[in-house]
């Protein structure tokens, strides 16, 4: 698996996660597995609860396999390398020829939320912005066709 780049808060974020779902989630289901076995009486609905607590379990497990991967192959951004550089870690404001200036923060592909401002170093405007400094105009290659943004800031 590549890595995986994760924010210190990102990957505590995981870690709780990852934590919940090996003590309290995991025993839940497993508690609501046992109770559908139990009550089975044979009946439609019986079969239908046992399938829906074993998905529920195969879903959690997955879960879990999925964020020790995760965990496992992940590097912490660290800010302050290239002064004045786009990479990931920083928080960037740009401009798109009459829009009104955005800002977002280049993070990992996991922690990517770009409603909240938080895109992916993977993305086409994260791999745009890569490298680049404030000042430059900078052309962004999406699936919908070409754009331009001008970067105002780099922090």
């Amino acid at each position: 698996m590549p890595t995986t780049y994760l924010t210190r808060e990102g990957f505590e974020k995981l870690q709780q996660e990852l934590e919940y779902l090996r003590t309290t989630r995991r025993q839940e289901v497993a508690e609501r597995l046992r109770e559908a076995l139990e009550d089975g009486d044979s009946g439609v609905d019986a079969d239908a609860e046992c399938d829906a607590a074993r998905n529920e379990q195969a879903f959690v497990e997955g879960r879990i396999q999925e964020l020790e991967l995760i965990l496992a192959n992940a590097q912490l951004i660290k800010g302050g390398r290239k002064k004045g550089e786009i990479q990931i870690g920083s928080k960037v404001t740009i401009q798109e020829e009459d829009f009104e200036p955005e800002v977002y923060t280049i993070v990992g592909a996991v922690e990517a939320h770009p409603s909240n401002g938080r895109i992916s170093n993977e993305s086409p405007l994260g791999k745009a912005l890569i490298g680049q400094k404030a000042k430059d105009e900078v052309t962004v290659q999406a699936p919908n066709g070409s754009f331009t943004v001008k970067i105002l800031k780099v922090q």
